[in-house]
C-alpha cells in the first residue's frame, strides 16, 4: 500500500523494518531554532533522519523574502539522495506539532514529483502515547539517487497571488491564529494584518482534541465552506512563512479536494514590499 497524506502510528509501526520506508523528523521550534535537533538526539523513531527547517528545508533570508524561503531545489536534491531516498521510496515524515512542520517536507516532495510521502498521524507526541519504540541510535544510511520529476504549478508567486485576488480568481486561506490574521497580537513580523481578500482558517482547525486529524468528511465539509463555489484547483495557502499554510492544504487532500496550491513567501514576504495592501478590519473572516 501506498500512503500519500497520513499513515497512523500503528501502520508504520507494522512497516518500521520494511527497506522501502525512509523516516524523516522534522521537529523544530522557531523560539529555539536548535530544539529540534536536540530532540532528535534525545530521543527518535528507529531509523529516522533529521531534516532542519531552516537548514534543510529553506534557503537564505534574503531583503526581498519571507523568512523560510524554499530552499534550492538542486540542494534539497542531493540530500534527499543523502538521506537515501530514492524514487520508490515510502517517504514518512513527522514532528512533535501534528505536523505543522513536516507538512513542509510532505510538500516539498509532491513538488519534486515524489508522490509516495506521508505525514505521520499525530505525530512523535502520538508514537509515544501508543508506547511504541524510540531510540538514541543514529541510522546506518545507505545513499541512494534522487531523481526529481517536477510537473504542475503547486506555488505562486506575489504577483501571481496579486493577480488572482485581484482576479477574483483564487480563495486565499490564512493558517495563522486568528489575533495574528486580525492584527491584534503580532510578536513574529513586523507588519500585523493580513492580506486584503484572504480568509483565516487556522490549521490547528484540521486536529481533534488528541492532536489528530479530523475524519476526511469533515475537513470536506469546513473547507466547501470557506471555498464557496471556487474549485480547490483554486484555492491557495499561506500563512506566516509558508511553513504551516502546508498544513491546511494537506488537510485538503485528506479531504479529496486535491489540487489547492501555496503561496511560499506567505506574509512575512508580502510585508517586505510596502506597495502591497494590508488590512486589519475583519469583514473577510469567515
Amino acid at each position: 500500500m501506498t500512503y500519500t497524506t497520513l499513515i497512523s502510528a500503528t501502520d508504520l509501526h507494522q512497516h518500521l523494518n520494511d527497506q522501502d520506508y525512509i523516516v524523516i523528523d522534522c521537529r523544530f521550534s522557531l523560539a529555539d531554532t536548535e530544539a529540534g535537533l536536540k530532540a532528535y538526539r534525545h530521543g527518535h523513531i528507529a531509523n529516522a533522519r533529521y531534516a532542519h527547517l531552516d537548514k534543510d528545508l529553506s534557503s537564505r533570508i534574503t531583503d526581498f523574502t519571507g523568512r523560510h524561503p524554499l530552499p534550492d531545489m538542486k540542494e534539497l536534491v542531493k540530500k534527499l539522495g543523502i538521506w537515501g531516498i530514492g524514487n520508490n521510496n515510502q517517504v514518512v515524515v513527522y514532528d512533535d506539532a501534528s505536523g505543522a512542520f513536516a507538512g513542509r517536507l510532505w510538500w516539498l516532495l509532491r513538488c519534486l514529483g515524489h508522490d509516495k510521502v506521508t505525514v505521520l498521524d499525530g505525530g512523535y507526541k502520538h508514537w509515544q502515547k501508543l508506547g511504541f519504540p524510540v531510540t538514541t541510535t543514529l541510522p546506518a544510511v545507505k545513499p541512494s539517487v534522487f531523481r526529481a520529476y517536477p510537473g504542475g504549478n503547486l506555488a505562486l508567486t506575489a504577483l501571481e497571488l496579486q493577480n488572482g485576488l485581484a482576479r477574483k480568481s483564487i480563495c486565499l486561506i490564512d493558517a495563522r491564529t486568528p489575533e495574528r490574521f486580525r492584527g491584534e497580537h503580532e510578536t513574529i513580523d513586523p507588519v500585523a494584518g493580513h492580506i486584503p481578500g484572504a480568509v483565516n482558517r487556522p490549521f490547528l482547525s484540521n486536529l481533534d482534541s488528541n492532536g489528530l486529524f479530523l475524519s476526511p468528511g469533515a475537513l470536506s465539509l469546513q473547507f466547501k465552506s470557506i471555498m464557496g463555489d471556487k474549485n480547490p484547483t483554486h484555492v491557495v495557502h499561506m500563512c506566516g512563512s509558508g511553513v504551516t499554510a502546508c498544513h491546511n492544504l494537506l488537510a485538503m487532500e485528506v479531504a479529496g479536494l486535491s489540487g489547492s496550491k501555496l503561496y511560499p513567501g506567505s506574509w512575512s514576504e508580502w510585508i517586505r514590499d510596502k506597495n502591497r495592501s494590508v488590512t486589519t478590519t475583519q469583514d473577510c473572516y469567515p
